[in-house]
């Protein structure tokens, strides 16, 4: 339904209609309405003028068209199984002196088809210029196309609107270039078409990507740290499509020496009872039809006994402590019995003083007494 179309006329009689969209292959319902009427007819007609109804009778052979509803206020009609060719403007006629009408126009939406989307080629190379087009026809108007990647609305499309042969609904298609890269890999490409016949539900169409590209390797030890006597297994980690089976492992640029020891597995390289005999480069290589690609990786077996030394308490540490520790508390003994012996020296030697210059002994006695004293007066002096 759209807009409502009336005419006026004298006394309040004019016939009341409105504007009808039904979608290709449903029902139109035409209804004409007089508010005031003095048993005056209403009739409908088609187009081309030819008279569908006249008050509750039927003037054209046609099973699509059906009485709704016929009274002196109204005349309701309705139309199934609506094609493009139904399209145009319906009358309405009141049988005044004169005549009065009302159009009513009958717009038929076209229902795209449901899309294509071609130009997919499985598989496709990383690095490779991609073109997909998307393509939908009958659309009447023409329906729009939006691209989608992992759900992510992709603007840069080229869009082309054709007339199909009917002249009267469209074929629409779109196209999207891209590069692809391994991201790409199981990627769901969605083609979406809107048009207001589908009700707000879209057709779709998808295409999983399919890309093939070169391995990715890496190597993953078992331990960050090597031990001699323990083992180690390292696991070459290989992406890529095709997936790359199996992997090649090389130690120092040739075969690995000890097979005995070193078994592979697998991705998995086993060494056991690791010795220093074992430290080298290991290599390991993939390979699949697009390519080939290696990691290495650098094996040091360390001494366990170094190991406990460094995680252990820092010896040389806690020596070298100990002997500042020592030679300090030596230090200050030695400063200690300089002082000491020097004010010791003085004593003596002041107690010394007169016995050096006397005659005898009884006199040097007598002197070192007297010393004595003085020592005495001269240390309460000092005190």
């Amino acid at each position: 339904a759209a807009s409502k179309n009336k005419v006026k006329g004298s006394q309040g009689q004019f016939p009341l209609t409105q504007n009808v969209t039904v979608v290709e292959g449903g029902t139109a319902i035409l209804t004409c309405r007089v508010d005031q009427n003095d048993n005056t007819s209403l009739q409908w007609s088609n187009p081309a003028q030819q008279t569908l109804y006249f008050d509750d009778k039927k003037a054209l052979r046609d099973n699509r068209i059906e009485l709704v509803r016929a009274s002196w206020h109204e005349l309701s009609i309705s139309v199934s199984d609506v094609s493009l060719s139904d399209e145009g403007q319906y009358t309405c006629s009141l049988f005044t002196m004169p005549v009065k009408t009302s159009k009513a126009y009958l717009t038929v939406l076209g229902v795209p088809e449901k899309p294509q989307i071609s130009g997919f080629s499985s598989p496709v190379m990383e690095g490779d210029l991609m073109q997909l087009t998307c393509k939908t026809s009958g659309s009447k108007p023409a329906a729009d196309i939006r691209w989608f990647k992992n759900d992510k609305e992709i603007k840069d499309v080229k869009y082309l609107k054709e007339e199909d042969a009917n002249r009267k609904t469209f074929t629409v298609s779109s196209t999207l270039d891209f590069r692809v890269d391994r991201s790409d890999d199981g990627v769901a490409v969605i083609c979406r078409v809107d048009h207001e016949s589908l009700n707000a539900t879209p057709q779709v169409a998808m295409q999983v990507l399919e890309i093939h590209y070169t391995p990715s390797v890496k190597i993953i030890p078992s331990t960050p740290f090597p031990q001699e006597g323990q083992p180690l297994i390292l696991t070459c980690e290989s992406k890529g499509k095709p997936l790359p089976e199996p992997v090649l492992w090389t130690k120092d640029g040739g075969e690995l020496p000890d097979p005995d020891r070193m078994v592979v597995s697998g991705r998995e390289l086993n060494i056991l009872f690791l010795n220093k005999t074992d430290n080298g480069t290991y290599r390991c290589e993939a390979t699949n039809t697009i390519g080939q690609s290696s990691a290495e990786y650098v094996l040091i077996v360390h001494d366990p006994n170094a190991l406990a030394g460094q995680n252990g308490p820092d010896h040389a540490l806690i020596g070298g402590i100990v002997a500042v520790v020592v030679f300090v508390t030596l230090c200050s003994i030695f400063l200690l019995g300089r002082y000491l012996a020097r004010h010791k020296g003085t004593y003596l030697t002041n107690e010394a003083k007169g016995a050096e210059d006397a005659p005898d002994a009884d006199t040097a006695i007598i002197n070192a007494e007297g010393s004595q004293v003085n020592a005495e007066e001269k240390k309460e002096y000092f005190i």
